[in-house]
């Protein structure tokens, strides 16, 4: 006959508890008693709470924890009660561990008087208190160090240790990760092997705790480790294990001044505040090791020495805000060419994981490789581009793409060879401040399309002009979108002092990550904030420069992208952004547009337009010219009413103050002029 049946003849069922997974295991007399269905089975505890009244259960649950620490037997009375809240049944629970589990037996007891039932004496509900104070401040703390200041400073109810020492087992080894209450005197205990007969390392080896009421007991049971620990005055001491998922990761030390005698209730406290310990350590150290990893991947990021073009000042940022791991994909990097000339890279691969960095890592080693050899800017990233699609190749399961703006920078002349793939828009800070959004030439992302074609967009940064690149975590952080982000940090980089690109840089950061006094909510608030990455490059002043720069703007439309003509618009309203006169700022745009247009219709090539303000406000001057490759001269036509083309010179003669067309060596220049107000001596 087997023992559950013999059990089972005189009402005793079997049930089994691992804590390690938080599960009960019942036999059928068991669950009976218990009142769960479905017969033998596994449960959750939290299936048998439900049974149990709520009191009863936690007095069980402790009295479990303190056989598991003690390797001691746990009695308990308990009340089973209905759907209703009626107590259907007592029944007395016995459990003893065997192994990693509890074992035990339960059955009904119709005595009307618990024995032992739990009370609501004020000494236990001070212990709730506690316990629920200390796991909260626990599970708070978030570092090594903050666990280790909140277990200083707990206060248990009537038994309050002055001295603790917490141990980390680190492989055949014991070493003491902290300690309070008084300075460790012999290194002898800072660092130990396990098998140092001393009460921590034997709590280490066994799980099972040790409590030492007296002198006497200590050193009885422990006679080596007696002289080191009889010099700091305690009287009585208990060793717990520090648990997790079931395994022993340290061992907490509880000293005390006064005599402590240990009872079932001052063990049941220490065994349960040493659970919450093992806890707190174990989620702290996961969090520091994110941490860590955060900061390994953080530096593969950045370039190896601090960013630097000759004849220019440079400055740049990198800040994680995805959550998680905080770290995605964003990155910059300056490279030196072969032929003497800098590159400056930004770029954003999609995502905000470990993938995202790694790939990111791949991107910027590749695109290293790719520059050092001497291609053009185009050249490098389609050649960075069939690589990251070769990758995706590679990985069907998880494709990404990756946003990328490239810079050549002659800082001789000033020259920028941009090329885009998919990624934000350069923006340049004029002398005086404006600030506009500079309209390039852009391709796909890379990843994409393998044999992609990235057209190259020249400019010129003059002295004193500053350029921004950046990911989109700078414009669309706080909820923004394109346009209202680049709205504000305009704004943001026009008020930054050009002059300290440093300081410049971090006001730009607090602008769109700072306190929420620092900066506006976007449409999109409930959108995920992203990394952010920027680059500053300042042009420094080469000999003496007007009291009023130059503003200047150079765009280039491809036959095959009319649509750039609205980028000629809105440069040319950024350049007049404080005009005197809104209706001459419309001219001016209505000039640029016919200008241009005519260019993209009446020849095969492309149009460049060049437009500069120069002067003191209130007097300045708008220069204008539109270039194309054609050598055939306009003329002038009389379009009748129904006419759809043909005006052009007549409003170059109608709206500028002067205007011409001049031939180039190879092909021309329409040009026209705007004053601010009227030079002297002009009827």
């Amino acid at each position: 006959m087997h023992t559950e049946d013999v059990l089972a003849a005189v009402g005793s069922g079997l049930w089994q508890w691992d804590e390690g997974t938080g599960t009960v295991t019942v036999d059928d007399c068991a669950a009976r008693l218990l009142g769960l269905s479905g017969g033998a089975a596994t449960h959750r505890s939290t299936a048998v709470r439900a049974c149990l009244h709520a009191a009863d259960f936690v007095s069980l649950s402790a009295a479990v924890s303190l056989a598991a620490s003690e390797g001691t037997v746990a009695e308990s009375l308990v009340r089973v009660v209905g759907d209703d809240g009626t107590v259907l049944r007592t029944l007395r629970t016995r459990v003893a561990p065997r192994g990693r589990l509890l074992s035990g037996t339960l059955h009904e007891v119709h005595s009307a008087r618990r024995e032992g039932a739990p009370t609501t004496t004020d000494w236990q509900r001070a212990r709730e208190a506690f316990l629920l104070d200390a796991g909260r401040a626990l599970a708070e703390a978030d570092s090594t160090t903050e666990v280790l200041r909140v277990a200083a400073t707990l206060s248990m109810p009537g038994f309050s240790p002055d001295g603790l020492a917490v141990f980390s087992v680190e492989g055949d080894r014991l070493s003491m990760i902290g300690h309070h209450g008084q300075e460790i005197a012999d290194n002898t205990l800072l660092d130990m092997p396990l098998s140092t007969d001393y009460p921590a390392a034997l709590v280490a080896r066994t799980g099972r705790a040790v409590y030492l009421p007296t002198p006497e007991a200590y050193a009885k049971r422990f006679p080596a480790a007696w002289p080191l620990v009889k010099r700091y005055g305690r009287v009585s001491w208990a060793y717990l294990p520090l648990v997790v998922a079931g395994t022993t990761t340290g061992a907490w030390l509880a000293a005390f001044r006064e005599p402590v005698a240990f009872t079932p209730d001052e063990r049941s406290v220490l065994t349960t505040v040493a659970r919450m310990l093992g806890q707190a350590l174990s989620r702290a150290g996961l969090h520091e090791s994110e941490r860590a990893l955060t900061d390994g991947l953080q530096r593969t990021m950045l370039p190896t020495r601090k960013p630097g073009v000759s004849g220019m000042a440079v400055a740049a940022r990198y800040v994680p805000t995805g959550g998680g791991l905080q770290v995605g994909g964003d990155w910059y990097d300056v490279i030196d060419l072969p032929s003497g000339r800098t590159a400056i890279v930004i770029g954003d691969v999609q995502g905000h994981d470990v993938k995202a960095a790694g790939l990111m890592g791949q991107l910027r080693i590749a695109l290293r490789a790719y520059a050092a050899e001497g291609h053009s800017p185009d050249a490098v990233l389609s050649r960075t581009s069939r690589f990251l699609a070769g990758l995706g190749e590679e990985h069907q399961a998880d494709v990404r793409f990756a946003t990328c703006l490239y810079v050549e920078i002659d800082p001789l002349t000033g020259t920028l060879d941009v090329v885009r793939a998919g990624h934000p828009e350069p923006a340049i800070r004029l002398g005086d401040g404006t600030t506009i959004v500079r309209r390039t030439a852009v391709g796909l992302p890379l990843g994409i399309e393998p044999d992609s074609d990235y057209p190259t967009t020249t400019m010129v940064l003059e002295s004193g002009e500053v350029l921004l690149l950046c990911t989109d975590g700078l414009i669309e952080t706080g909820g923004h979108d394109l346009e209202t982000g680049w709205r504000r940090l305009s704004q943001a980089l026009a008020a930054g002092p050009a002059n300290d690109l440093e300081v410049l840089a971090d006001s730009l950061v607090r602008a769109v990550h700072g306190p929420a006094s620092h900066h506006s909510t976007g449409p999109l608030a409930d959108r995920r904030e992203d990394d952010i990455a920027l680059v500053l490059l300042r042009r420094d002043p080469d000999g003496p420069t007007c009291a009023v720069p130059v503003r200047r703007t150079i765009l280039t439309v491809s036959q095959d992208d009319p649509g750039q003509i609205r980028s000629c618009r809105d440069d040319i309203r950024a350049l007049l952004h404080d005009w005197a006169s809104a209706e001459q700022v419309e001219s001016a745009v209505l000039l640029v547009s016919e200008a241009v247009t005519n260019v993209l219709v009446h020849t095969d090539g492309d149009a460049v337009l060049l437009a500069q303000v120069t002067g003191m406000p209130g007097t300045r001057r708008l220069h204008v010219d539109v270039d194309d490759a054609s050598d055939d001269m306009p003329h002038r036509r009389s379009p009748g009413e129904m006419a759809s083309s043909g005006r052009g010179l007549l409003l170059m003669e109608e709206l500028a103050d002067a205007w011409g067309v001049d031939p180039r060596g190879d092909g021309k220049s329409t040009w026209f002029e705007l004053y601010e107000s009227a030079p002297r001596g002009a009827s």
